[in-house]
């Protein structure tokens, strides 16, 4: 049975949902930042109310541009409500990017205003763009607010997310407030009424930037994960702050279960296992001693929502699949020219719904090639349907790479190997190589640094599992894979690092 969500009446605009929350959900934390600061719904709609009159003050109006260079934070949240309410477009900032990626995404947003810390680490922004600090936003947010509303439709722009950049330089997603109005409505068992939800992913993320109204219409808490992460204050965390619902790394929900008093989570209704599968003896011990189920998620900048697993699915399908379509989106397998594939046979995963993207952010060639007339987006992922309609990842089309004239995607490979006992995290890439062409090179986190499997174990595990050719070449004994700034492995450091050990060995 779908519960409703507790946010009453009909709503338009991304404002008009601020306005809802923050007269009906009223003195309900809306986010905490555990030990320093905490606000509610009713008070971020004042406070973003009275931004708004000083942004607009200093000329920033309909369909303007305002870049937020903020680390995650309440004045991150009050910011982007605030550009919201005046019709204006919010895109923010990763502080993990780099001078190159910042002045890339800042020449293609063109904003009009950045609202910036200064002491959060990220590059300057280009001179002329006027600036304001985030020391100013505390008199900002405290006078009075708009002497009207500004009119807004429910097609204009609201959010440019950008992607990671892995695939060369960061590329604007952007949405409207319909698409976000969509994400609350395919959220399904990620959210309920008025949950305390655990957020360890930026608030440059799309996993933030596109859900604000999904938060909104439930009532959602929003608690910012304390940095750097540490399996007690993660416990702590969760205890204190009564969180329902929290999302980790496989790696990071075992070293949970190692915490003394982790078994005592009484609020915690549901853990998201993320970036990477989470074994099926994860699974279950998760479920024994927290009491909670493990599922995962797919999904991608350009469309937030895609497939998630339910509770109720075997440890196995939370392993090797990411589940089934979300309420209102479609999927479909085909080959490289559109046209669908048989059951069980890899593919290219093309998504169509309201949470889609409509379009990238100035590059109308580059929004054609990804989005066909009738709304298909054209992933780079490959994966197959199972016979019960979970979605199989394969890989992404970037990261395939030809052993010998046979496709191999690396991801199928790092689901075999991860379920080995001596591995704790894995990548592999590909990397040129003599008369076969490409080889597969394999990065592990052995679970026991003193004892790291060996090379004949991996490809001996792989090969009773998979094809012959799709066991890796080389195998690499590391201490942590390269994240980029989006906590995805950096699989473009690791095929560097591939090619510069081949020529090492060569020379």
């Amino acid at each position: 049975m779908t519960t409703a969500p507790p946010l009453r009446g009909e709503f338009r605009t991304l404002g008009e949902v601020l306005d809802a929350a923050g007269a009906q959900h009223g003195d309900r934390e809306a986010y905490v930042e555990p030990g320093r600061r905490r606000i509610t719904f009713a008070e971020l709609a004042r406070a973003s109310g009275s931004l708004a009159a000083v942004l607009a003050g200093r000329g920033i109006g309909h369909g303007d541009v305002v870049a937020l260079m903020l680390p995650s934070s309440v004045d991150f949240a009050v910011c982007y409500a605030a550009i919201a309410r005046l019709g204006a477009v919010t895109t923010g900032l990763n502080t993990r990017l780099g001078p190159r990626e910042v002045a890339a995404v800042l020449d293609r947003a063109r904003p009009a205003l950045v609202i910036r810390d200064s002491g959060a680490g990220l590059p300057e922004p280009p001179a002329g763009v006027p600036v304001l600090e985030r020391g100013e936003l505390t008199a900002a947010c405290a006078g009075p607010g708009l002497a009207e509303p500004v009119p807004v439709a429910p097609d204009d722009p609201v959010v440019i997310i950008w992607t990671s950049g892995t695939t060369g330089t960061p590329k604007g997603a952007w949405f409207d407030s319909r698409n976000l109005a969509a994400a609350a409505t395919a959220a399904g068992v990620m959210s309920a009424p008025y949950d305390r939800r655990l957020v360890a992913t930026p608030f440059a993320h799309a996993g933030y930037l596109a859900k604000l109204w999904d938060q909104l219409v439930w009532g959602i808490t929003m608690v910012i994960s304390p940095v750097p992460w540490s399996a007690p204050a993660m416990a702590r965390v969760l205890r204190e702050e009564r969180i329902t619902v929290a999302g980790g790394v496989p790696t990071q929900w075992a070293k949970l279960l190692e915490e003394p008093d982790s078994g005592s989570l009484p609020d915690l209704r549901i853990g998201i296992a993320a970036t990477a599968p989470a074994p099926p003896e994860l699974v279950e011990k998760v479920a024994a001693r927290l009491g909670v189920p493990l599922v995962v998620r797919y999904a991608m900048t350009e469309s937030p929502t895609i497939c998630g697993t339910e509770p109720g699915d075997p440890p196995e399908t939370q392993f090797r699949t990411v589940g089934r379509p979300q309420e209102g989106t479609e999927v479909v397998i085909t080959d490289e020219h559109g046209a669908p594939v048989p059951a069980g046979t890899v593919g290219r995963v093309r998504v169509r719904g309201g949470c889609v993207m409509r379009g990238y952010w100035r590059q109308p060639e580059l929004t054609a090639e990804t989005l066909s007339p009738d709304g298909w987006l054209r992933t780079g992922d490959f994966g197959y349907f199972t016979d019960e309609g979970n979605l199989v990842l394969s890989g992404r089309a970037s990261d395939l790479y030809i052993r010998g004239g046979y496709n191999v995607y690396p991801l199928e490979v790092e689901n075999v190997l991860s379920e080995h006992p001596g591995v704790s995290r894995v990548a592999v890439v590909g990397t040129p190589a003599p008369v076969i062409g490409e080889i597969g090179v394999a990065y592990v986190v052995p679970a026991d640094p003193s004892r790291p499997p060996t090379r004949e174990a991996l490809r001996a595990w792989t090969r009773d599992r998979l094809a012959d050719y799709k066991a890796p070449d080389r195998v690499e004994i590391v201490g942590e894979l390269p994240l980029t700034a989006m906590l995805k492995i950096d699989r473009d450091a690791l095929r560097a690092l591939a090619g510069d050990s081949a020529l090492r060995t060569r020379s």
